[in-house]
């Protein structure tokens, strides 16, 4: 039984029975009853949250319920400046999180945009204009040049029609359509006897039976998987959501226990044990730790805009640092998505072209020599023909290069312009009397032109075997001789082995009284001028770009729907591995566990439909790969969906590419992703100074705390003040830590693995050395000030200076995690740290000297020789730090020589 799937491989006979329907159209009755049984033609839209939903999930962060607690509990107190500062924390964190938030929705609105509003129709015999929402299965549907496809046609009718498809195939060339049926298992890309909603008629007109609507469609099936599809989060936000947990029951537990010891062991009053867990836990929580972030993404974002990568959402930025994998689409992400002539051969002679695209950038070469047409009268005859035999038209505009017609046609042209003939010209001179079109049937276009003599002469394009049956002599060094079919035939053959498309050509001499041209006068005896051998290049740059990824340990996997010989073309020119060569029959042959053993094998895959791009993507995560997908059209945007992380064409790529997508790529260039990658490389490097910094300091403020309550004392630091230090510190000094350059080799390393948590070993390591410095530092501080006889509040301020004056040193030691700064690049190297450190300093006078912040943070002017002891510990903070690097770099050199 036929299924619906397979209108492509029945006879337009048997779909109009199956569809109850005729070439005159249904009546509008049926049209209406068929209206309420199918639905309208529309792709249905998932709803959106609501802003209170996004609002309230801003807020939905156990970190943020600690704070917020907190909040509760110094508002209970009637500390109101506690509970006012903590509040505005957590509002801030909440409105940078919302503006900052992703627009995956869009993706499914950006399909329902693909439909066009208006449909040509035939009713009852008549022909009419009608919304293509009220389209239904059965009605007939004509399609002329410039028509958006409104349904999935099963075409009964054709005329020269040619069916831009590459939103749905990846094709770069428009298809020809026909209305006879072809193989069931014939690919999409193929099926020549279909037209499919939301692709373009570029050439000729048309008829089609409606057969598919709405989600029934191809487009609609799309928006079907990507409805379907979860968004996986980023290895970064599963890492801080796991650290959050944790966090949040250590602080509890802590906070809990300091707080029944000091009850019941210390026998402090309750009230002072309510501000002191409060302290605790406002000095743990990390509470700029989600707004550092964001920052750092954001200045990673800015970086990456400058360099073509435009990033939708945020956590993007991260993804890309630990990417394994890129699936690439080829046409327009890998080639320019513009057909060249890069080959020329004539009867006894082959000629390179250089450039690429529809302009007139290049040179024929023949012998590593720029070619004179002139010197070459065969040649010069081709390059004729390629211009006349020719329905397009290229014009500059505003010092650009604008195709008007089929890409095929313009590459000619463009020919054409490198060899110095210019169509006007050409057409001036040879008038054109009449064509036949090219037709699908008979593979061929040919054109009659007149000069002003009165000569007449046939010009002939097409499929070269068609072209091949149709001459008997061919052009040698301007002599007519019988032909060699075989010199021929093993040209094109090699042709198309290279990936290439191929058109032959060739002429005749007419009557000169001949001004009509019929099919009989091209049919035989033809002179055969010889082959042009055309390819979608690869960008400029690509190549490196390709390379310099996979020196990264990206594997980079070129997924197309273009054919078998092009793809490994392609993949060679670009210095993918093309060994292996997986095409969609394959694929479907294959189970999944039989594609996971392919999948890190095989480097090519073509003739994909969205299905096989899914099911490779999920091959790849079964083998712990992270995986980017770029693309530019409604086939790609599932794939870009459900990979870790989508990377959409902006010029030329969909909505719908782009709304799935991550990344979206200004300029096309496949370059973009390799500068992307390398400073998501730099973020994520940033993101782990930046904990360096933050956890110790804020580590070494609740320990101190503790230790205070453990052996009876006051807090050498109020929760007032600590929030002080935490905001001051982390809006200037983190902040600097977002511009920092990137390390030595950073895209000679391998990715991350992706199971490695953020927190590694020697992180937890580093965090904890420098949290017991900084509560010996705080604590050492204090219990010497307090034996000295100092009052409680000058000692209080001598910490806070003491404190914020060791972190202001100590963000000049985390611009290295490894490296030491004891140099002039280190210590001098980053503009934005030294103005971080000079306005953190600025700020502490004021905080020590200002009557106004006295009052507010209860503290007193220090002395100068009080401000020496600060700077002395502070420095030899410092210089601690620096010595334990020393030790980790030795260290990590000898294991790695064991390793």
């Amino acid at each position: 039984m036929i299924t619906k799937e397979n209108w492509h491989a029945i006879t337009v006979e048997e779909t109009l029975k199956r569809l109850d329907t005729t070439l005159l159209g249904l009546s509008w009755h049926q049209a209406l009853a068929r209206l309420k049984k199918y639905g309208p033609n529309k792709i249905p839209i998932e709803k959106k949250r609501t802003f209170g939903h996004r609002i309230f999930d801003q807020f939905n962060n156990i970190l943020i319920y600690i704070l917020l607690s907190a909040a509760v509990i110094t508002a209970l107190l009637q500390h109101w400046i506690d509970t006012s500062v903590i509040l505005s924390v957590v509002v801030i964190n909440a409105i940078i999180g919302l503006i900052q938030e992703g627009k995956a929705e869009k993706a499914l609105e950006a399909l329902k945009q693909m439909l066009p509003l208006y449909a040509n129709v035939i009713r009852s015999g008549k022909r009419d204009r009608i919304l293509a929402d009220e389209l239904v299965p059965g009605d007939m549907v004509l399609l002329r040049s410039g028509d958006k496809v409104p349904a999935d046609l099963r075409l009964v009718k054709t005329a020269n029609l040619q069916i831009q498809e590459a939103l749905l195939t990846g094709e770069s060339v428009p298809d020809q359509k026909h209305t006879f049926p072809v193989q069931v298992n014939t690919p999409l890309a193929d099926r020549s006897s279909m037209a499919y909603s939301g692709t373009f008629v570029t050439y000729g007109t048309g008829m089609g039976i409606v057969v598919s609507t709405a989600k029934n469609t191809e487009v609609g099936h799309i928006s079907t998987l990507l409805t379907g599809l979860p968004k996986l989060t980023t290895p970064l936000l599963q890492q801080m959501n796991k650290f959050a947990r944790w966090l949040a029951i250590i602080i509890l537990l802590f906070s809990l226990s300091i707080f029944l010891f000091g009850v019941i062991f210390r026998q402090y009053p309750l009230q002072e044990m309510f501000l002191a867990t409060v302290a605790i836990a406002v000095s743990v929580v990390p509470e700029g730790l989600p707004a550092l972030i964001t920052i750092i993404l954001a200045v990673g974002v800015t970086r990456m805009a400058r360099r073509n990568a435009v990033i939708r959402r945020l956590p993007a930025v991260e993804t890309l640092s630990s990417v394994t994998v890129i699936c690439t689409d080829k046409t327009g992400t890998l080639t320019r998505n513009e057909l060249t002539v890069q080959r020329i051969i004539t009867s006894n002679q082959q000629f390179f072209v250089s450039g690429s695209g529809y302009n007139d950038g290049g040179k024929i070469i023949y012998n590593n020599k720029e070619v004179d047409i002139n010197q070459h009268p065969d040649l010069a005859l081709l390059i004729r023909s390629c211009v006349l035999c020719n329905d397009a038209e290229l014009k500059k505009e505003n010092r650009d290069w604008h195709l008007y017609g089929n890409p095929m046609d313009g590459a000619l042209l463009a020919l054409g312009l490198k060899a110095g003939i210019q169509y006007k010209d050409e057409m001036d001179i040879y008038h054109r009397t009449d064509t036949i079109p090219f037709e699908s049937i008979h593979k061929f276009m040919a054109s009659l032109h007149h000069d002003h003599k009165g000569n007449a002469i046939i010009f002939v394009k097409g499929a070269p075997e068609r072209i091949l049956e149709m001459c008997s002599h061919q052009k040698k060094n301007q002599n007519i001789e019988s032909i060699d079919k075989n010199y021929w035939q093993s040209q094109i053959n090699h042709l198309a082995e290279t990936g290439m498309r191929v058109l032959a050509f060739a002429y005749c001499s007419a009557n000169r009284k001949y001004v009509s041209l019929l099919f009989k006068d091209v049919e035989k005896n033809l002179i055969f001028l010889g082959l042009v051998g055309l390819i979608d290049p690869p960008r400029i740059g690509a190549r490196e770009s390709v390379i310099d990824c996979q020196k990264a340990g990206i594997r980079i996997k070129m997924v197309t729907g273009d054919h078998r010989a092009t793809a490994r073309t392609v993949a060679e020119q670009v210095g993918i591995n093309n060994q292996h060569v997986l095409v969609g029959e394959n694929l479907d042959a294959m189970d999944d566990t039989m594609l996971e053993k392919w999948v890190d094998n095989v480097d090519v895959y073509a003739r994909t439909t969205p299905e096989h791009k899914l099911r490779l993507i999920t091959a790849l995560r079964n083998k712990n790969h992270i995986i980017a997908m770029t693309g530019d059209g409604v086939n790609d945007a599932p794939a870009l969906h459900h990979a870790d992380i989508g990377i959409a064409m902006g010029y030329k790529g969909t909505d719908v590419a782009k709304e799935a997508a991550e990344i979206v790529l200004i300029d096309d260039n496949f370059v973009s992703i390799k500068h992307a990658v390398e400073e998501a490389r730099v973020v994520y490097e940033n993101l782990k100074k930046a904990l360096l910094f933050i956890l110790p300091t804020n580590g070494g403020e609740g320990l101190s705390i503790f230790f205070a309550i453990l052996l009876g004392y006051t807090l050498p630091i109020t929760p007032l003040q600590i929030l002080w230090v935490n905001m001051i510190t982390t809006v200037t000094l983190g902040l600097a830590l977002a511009f920092e350059p990137p390390e030595r080799h950073i895209m000679r390393q391998l990715p991350r693995n992706p199971k490695e948590s953020l927190f590694t070993p020697f992180l937890l390591w580093r965090i904890s050395f420098v949290s017991f410095f900084f509560v010996c530092s705080i604590f050492g501080l204090f219990i010497y000030e307090i034996k000295s006889g100092l009052d409680i509040f000058w000692i209080r301020t001598m910490v806070v200076n003491m404190l914020v004056l060791a972190e202001a040193i100590y963000v000049i030691n985390c611009r290295k995690i490894f490296d030491s700064v004891l140099n002039k690049e280190g210590l001098l190297g980053s503009k934005p740290v030294l103005i971080s450190i000079l306005l953190v300093l600025v700020l502490q006078i004021c905080f020590t000297y200002l009557p106004a912040m006295q009052f507010f943070f209860e503290t007193k002017p220090i002395s100068l020789n009080q401000w020496s002891l600060i700077f002395i510990i502070a420095l030899s903070l410092f210089l601690i730090i620096e010595f334990e690097k020393t030790i980790a770099r030795r260290f990590l050199k000898l294991y790695s020589r064991k390793q």
